[in-house]
């Protein structure tokens, strides 16, 4: 027994760092700058057996490389705002969201740093559009303007039990991993791939035609969905081994 209980201890979990969401700060109300994190995510990478840490919008490329050194898996999490248009070479419309430029800079910072370390990733709602950016990748700025026939895909309200089916392409790491053709997804979201980055696949689609997931065809574990695995997870065996998996890939760290 003593033996078991010593090579458990040695036995270390996978370290996933999750980005944060940042709030800046407002001089009138003295509100400072604040860092913030649903627990489902955290809850999400526990619960799939790893250790999370939250990530704060680190500003230089040394803190990044270093953050990195000690993960084993990131995860960009989603939030309520935009990546501006600038990054991926168009102008606004007046439908673009709020922007959060100090959060987008540093989650396409990190983003690309661990792409190039071969580290596990998985980009969820906004980090699923991030990933497409930095892989050369548009969206649309708003699914209702650009994009007049699609479904709604912001149905926040049920944002706990699904508000649409995707289809799920054969050969894909996601396909694999749910095991299954079709599956339906909570969908909260007003912006969506446009032009798929290159290297990357869609391994989700929705009925109406909006790319739901994409995944890398040069990394190990290089996978976005739009939606938000981490919300269904406690009741969908589906969603669940999203995270299995991911967690499965941190731990052979390249």
């Amino acid at each position: 027994t003593a033996l078991r209980t010593d090579q458990m201890s040695k036995k270390h979990l996978p370290v996933i760092g999750i980005s944060a969401d940042f709030a800046e700060g407002d001089a009138r109300t003295r509100r400072e700058p604040t860092l913030f994190l649903a627990q489902r995510y955290y809850r999400a990478v526990e619960q799939a057996g790893a250790l999370p840490f939250i990530l704060p919008p680190l500003s230089s490329a040394a803190a990044i490389r270093q953050a990195l050194e000690r993960l084993d898996g990131l995860i960009i999490s989603g939030g309520g705002f935009d990546i501006h248009p600038s990054y991926y070479g168009e102008k606004p419309i007046k439908q673009l969201g709020a922007v959060k430029t100090q959060r987008t800079e540093f989650e396409l910072a990190i983003t690309a740093a661990a792409l190039q370390q071969d580290l596990a990733l998985l980009g969820i709602c906004g980090g699923e559009q991030a990933l497409n950016v930095v892989f050369g990748g548009s969206l649309y700025q708003d699914i209702k303007t650009q994009v007049p026939s699609a479904t709604e895909h912001e149905q926040s309200e049920k944002k706990t039990f699904g508000g649409h089916f995707v289809e799920i392409p054969n050969n894909t790491q996601l396909r694999a991993m749910v095991q299954r053709r079709r599956i339906d997804v909570n969908t909260t979201h007003h912006q969506a791939v446009k032009r798929l980055g290159k290297g990357l696949v869609i391994n989700a689609i929705a009925d109406d035609g909006i790319i739901e997931g994409i995944e890398s065809t040069r990394h190990r574990f290089a996978i976005g969905v739009q939606w938000h695995p981490e919300v269904l997870a406690p009741r969908r065996i589906d969603q669940r081994r999203i995270f299995a998996a991911f967690v499965t890939a941190s731990q052979c760290k390249a």
